[in-house]
């Protein structure tokens, strides 16, 4: 049976370099510095500096421009980068491909979470996915969403739950449920006693916000600006979603909640009241993504089916 066009070109990739030195060179791109390298590596510096030198011999270009003790990859060395990283994960697809071969949900499965998700959601999901995916154990690693992709990409993680759409055609994604949001008020504010909000009412220069990076504080902007679209916003920030609510409480703003960080009652300070939001851009679609190409796929499809079938009743969810 003919290989697929990715490990034919990883193999013909290895008649020409050690798999070992694309290693290494992803390793001297990653942390900016040939001693942390080396020693992420398992190598001595000199061993590793002789190795680059030997395949930037080899390829004829200069991959590193080393100024001092810094280290800047070169426009060349770039794109051979993109190569490396192709390589060296389609190297590790054939050891995956192999062990999934005889088992397919046999061994860890390298999830990513974001952090406005992995403290709410998960609870759900870990008790029921030891019981029911034994073989299958979930190795959790929670960043922000720019810092989960790549890892997906690359074949470090083998999936990542996250709230926005990844713009990435070589990923897969499913659509696991859409989370509405709540606004967050004192209980004597004017908004208090609605049954619901509409979008167009909200202060955009009282509303709290997260730091930059979470997807969550992009959503709350597209959410006001959307409806207000003049409005200058508060220039508040929290790094959590419970210090939101602390700065709300002690009567800094208003701010936005996604459901399932309200689902605990203990988790709203008295003094606040969660109000419904009605029109455009006030839930967030939770998804799943992975490679297409990944060899634990089914491992990944029946993560996705439990994450639904996990929902509490006040979330709506989809059919499994």
């Amino acid at each position: 049976m003919a290989l697929p066009i990715v490990y034919r070109e990883i193999i013909d990739y290895l008649y020409f370099m050690n798999l070992r030195d694309l290693q290494y060179i992803i390793a001297v791109a990653n942390f900016g510095h040939f001693g942390r390298a080396a020693q992420a590596c398992h190598i001595s510096q000199p061993t590793l500096s002789g190795q680059i030198l030997k395949l930037e011999d080899e390829l004829g270009v200069r991959i590193f421009e080393r100024v001092g003790k810094s280290v800047c990859t070169t426009a060349a060395g770039e794109e051979i980068l993109v190569h490396a990283r192709r390589a060296v994960a389609a190297s590790e697809d054939l050891l995956r491909c192999a062990r999934a071969s005889r088992d397919p949900m046999a061994g860890a499965l390298r999830l990513g979470v974001i952090p406005t998700l992995g403290p709410y959601l998960m609870p759900f999901v870990l008790p029921r996915a030891r019981r029911q995916l034994p073989a299958t154990p979930l190795m959790l690693v929670e960043d922000f969403t720019d810092r989960l992709i790549e890892p997906v990409l690359s074949g470090k993680l083998d999936a990542a739950i996250i709230a926005s759409d990844p713009e990435k055609p070589v990923l897969t994604s499913e659509l696991l449920f859409e989370e509405p949001f709540f606004l967050i008020v004192p209980r004597d504010h004017a908004l208090a006693e609605r049954e619901s909000v509409a979008a167009g009412e909200i202060d955009p220069q009282s509303l709290l916000l997260l730091a930059d990076g979470h997807c969550l504080r992009d959503q709350a902007i597209e959410l006001c600006r959307q409806a207000q679209p003049d409005d200058s916003l508060a220039d508040m920030r929290a790094t959590s979603l419970p210090t939101l609510l602390h700065m709300a409480a002690a009567g800094y703003g208003i701010t936005l909640m996604p459901a399932l960080a309200l689902l605990d009652k203990h988790s709203l300070p008295h003094s606040l009241i969660a109000k419904p939001l009605t029109g455009p851009h006030t839930a967030r679609s939770v998804r799943l993504v992975s490679r297409s190409s990944n060899p634990r796929r089914k491992a990944i499809d029946a993560l996705a089916k439990l994450i639904k079938t996990s929902l509490p009743p006040e979330i709506p969810q989809l059919s499994a």
